[in-house]
């Protein structure tokens, strides 16, 4: 990060004077998800981010929200709700949301502005975020100069539909994580494969762990490791429940282990345990730098909504 992350920018800049403008809290979570929430079921029909995922990725160490955050609230009747918010991570990741009823006032291209200002302080001026197939959001970021860079997709297993198995080489056997030096393995081999096409720093374990480990909810057996004839980890898939569904967030197998049927192995192995715990319906997602989507839909997967990573390069603005 720049030396200047510790620095909030002035948000008296925005032009928001009909709203308090003010970074956000942990306090915040839970507004920032119903807002989230809200965006998503009127988008693509349903929601799919859970509060824990906003805790997870609020708690870890390299995010600060006292200066990578901020949030619009409208205030009536002394009674404050929030109607906008925005964050960036590592000046590069950024979300941004708008309530419906307060569209069209400014408050979304203010937010994109802030999260480019942001950007050019904490990083290159390189900054994109997701948004689903022509929604609100991905218009007014075309309208603003945006370029998509890459699309994603949310695959789902349909509840009631048959798992096949996938056999796994002799000597190989999957099994849940054990303790900490697991989750340190496991750390490694996800960064080690996603690096192969992910361009960005490496994550800490710290920043893994807070995400995975420390995230609501977690559980050991969440954690699937794939273990070699001589005891190594050589793969990992990480489970994370929200109801009734088990979604699938990180899947990686080492690089000299692959084409050998491991990572549909995981998978399998995941929705299993998915089911096992009350969680009928599998979902993960996957984007075009992996190459995976065939991987996913040879399992039976289906794609139930389309993503783009909208992004724009400010670093030579004032």
């Amino acid at each position: 990060m720049s030396n200047q992350s510790n620095t909030q920018i002035d948000i008296n800049d925005l032009g928001l004077t009909d709203y308090i403008v003010r970074p956000l809290t942990l306090a915040d979570a839970g507004a920032v998800f119903e807002l989230m929430a809200a965006g998503e079921l009127e988008t693509i029909g349903e929601v799919a981010i859970e509060e824990a995922d906003i805790i997870s990725d609020w708690q870890r160490p390299s995010f600060d929200l006292a200066t990578q955050s901020i949030g619009v609230l409208d205030s009536q009747d002394g009674h404050e709700s929030l109607v906008g918010y925005a964050e960036v991570y590592r000046g590069r990741y950024a979300d941004v949301a708008v309530a419906a009823d307060h569209r069209g006032r400014g408050i979304g291209t203010a937010l994109a502005h802030w999260t480019q200002r942001l950007s050019r302080r904490d990083g290159s001026g390189l900054v994109g975020m997701p948004t689903p197939d022509g929604s609100p959001g991905e218009r007014l970021l075309r309208d603003l100069g945006y370029e998509v860079l890459w699309t994603s997709w949310v695959l789902a297993m349909p509840e009631g539909k048959l798992i096949e198995p996938q056999p796994i080489p002799e000597g190989y056997s999957i099994r849940p994580a054990e303790g900490e030096a697991d989750y340190r393995t496991a750390h490694e081999v996800v960064e080690d494969a996603f690096l192969e096409w992910s361009e960005r720093d490496r994550e800490t374990y710290a920043d893994f762990a807070a995400q995975i480990v420390r995230r609501p909810g977690f559980e050991p057996w969440h954690l699937r490791l794939m273990i070699d004839p001589s005891g190594e980890v050589v793969g990992t898939s990480i489970l994370q429940l929200a109801g009734e569904c088990g979604y699938v967030s990180r899947l990686a197998v080492r690089r000299d282990q692959r084409h050998r049927g491991l990572a549909r192995a995981l998978l399998v192995d995941s929705f299993e345990q998915a089911r096992a715990h009350d969680a009928p319906r599998s979902e993960l997602s996957t984007d075009s730098r992996t190459g995976a989507l065939s991987l996913y839909e040879k399992v039976g997967m289906e794609v139930t909504s389309t993503w783009r990573h909208w992004a724009i390069d400010t670093a030579d603005q004032s």
